[in-house]
């Protein structure tokens, strides 16, 4: 049997990891400034997650959710705690993909609606209702094509305010900061504008904070920077920090009821464990002002560099816009300087998304790396 292809490989092979490195078979040492799509947010084999995971496998690995789980009441209070939504009710699931199709679909509960607004360049996942107000027409099927997706320009509040006046939509839905779309985060008078439409019109506001979350921008959640109250709040990635795990937060104005949600795995046990673990290290570590600081200096350092066009992003989620595609700079990275970046559906932007307590060492490094690189490239002799 052949596994069915799902991305082009590098030839690496990743075998450990302790912090900000992985290793591959021969002992070969690679500074990772991606985090496999953003999801080590504390780090590869951080003690404190391997030993509170280790320990709650010892004990219970996984019961459904038809008995009573402290570990999700204390993760919902912990939750809250760190990222100051204590208001909000949590509802756990396994990946982006789910909690956006979970949001999507609490959303039309609520107000009986169809009708959603999404962004160009946005991706929300690849399940049916996710993948359909996801900016790529390439991974649609037609059976995904189930409701009415809107797509609009980014930051373009006319536009919208043109549909949400004159239309029944059920939910707007946005990332914090668009991810593989290129790093472009919301103008804040844009998305305070767009809230204050939802609220005018009912239509629910639904926050993407699968990339975004969990501290990559220095904040919580990415929206914290922008002054607005989601009615949604979708995340995963750096929530497990490898561990699969997902949910959405709601705010209380939805009502629970059962059915309307339901999940196998959702929440279990090890799930859980893992979450937890992330949430004391980003608070005992105080993570979110070390992703403001690191980034803060990547920041300012990659914007003078020429043949740099430009910097985006917040925290420890920067893009990096080259005059030119970027899939030779970024495998010379990883081969001659042992260094992981990642791509972005713009070709000629380099994400980097490295685990939240990144030392001013490892910044440095990457730096050097990066530069060396480029002045490479730039000495080369025009073909």
């Amino acid at each position: 049997m052949q596994l069915f292809d799902v991305y082009p490989l590098f030839d690496l092979e990743p075998v450990r990891g302790a912090g900000s490195y992985v290793y591959d078979p021969e002992g070969t040492k690679y500074l990772d400034f991606y985090g496999g799509h953003a999801v080590i947010s504390i780090g590869h084999s951080h003690p404190h997650y391997v030993q509170r995971v280790a320990n709650q496998l010892q004990q219970l690995g996984f019961y459904s959710n038809s008995v009573q789980n402290p570990l999700q009441k204390e993760l919902a209070e912990k939750l809250g705690q760190v990222s100051g939504c204590e208001e909000y009710q949590l509802f756990l699931c396994n990946s982006g993909a789910e909690a956006n199709e979970n949001a999507l679909k609490m959303a039309s509960f609520h107000n009986g609606r169809t009708k959603v607004i999404a962004f160009e360049r946005a991706f929300h996942g690849r399940t049916s209702a996710a993948v359909n107000v996801t900016h790529s027409e390439k991974i649609k099927a037609p059976i995904n094509k189930l409701y009415d997706a809107e797509f609009h320009r980014w930051n373009d509040l006319e536009s919208v305010r043109a549909s949400l006046l004159k239309e029944d939509v059920s939910a707007v839905i946005i990332e914090g900061i668009q991810g593989i779309g290129g790093i472009h985060m919301p103008d804040a008078a844009f998305l305070q504008s767009v809230a204050q439409l939802c609220e005018k019109t009912n239509t629910i506001l639904i926050l993407d904070e699968i990339q975004s979350g969990f501290g990559r921008s220095g904040k919580f959640f990415a929206y914290q920077h922008l002054g607005v109250t989601p009615d949604i709040i979708s995340m995963a990635k750096g929530m497990g920090n490898g561990f699969p795990v997902g949910g959405i937060l709601l705010h209380p104005k939805f009502e629970a009821s059962y059915g309307l949600l339901g999940t196998t795995f959702g929440g279990n046990h090890l799930a859980c464990a893992a979450t937890l673990a992330v949430l004391e290290v980003i608070e005992n570590e105080k993570l979110l002002e070390n992703a403001q600081r690191r980034g803060a200096e990547l920041i300012s350092a990659l914007r003078p560099i020429e043949g740099i066009k430009a910097v985006r992003g917040a925290g420890l989620m920067i893009g990096v816009e080259m005059e030119n595609p970027v899939a030779a700079l970024r495998k010379k990275l990883l081969f001659e300087q042992h260094i992981f970046t990642g791509s972005s559906s713009d070709p000629n932007v380099i994400r980097l998304l490295p685990a939240l307590n990144i030392s001013p060492e490892e910044v440095r490094l990457f730096l050097d790396g990066f530069k060396k690189v480029l002045q490479e490239e730039s000495a080369m002799p025009d073909a």
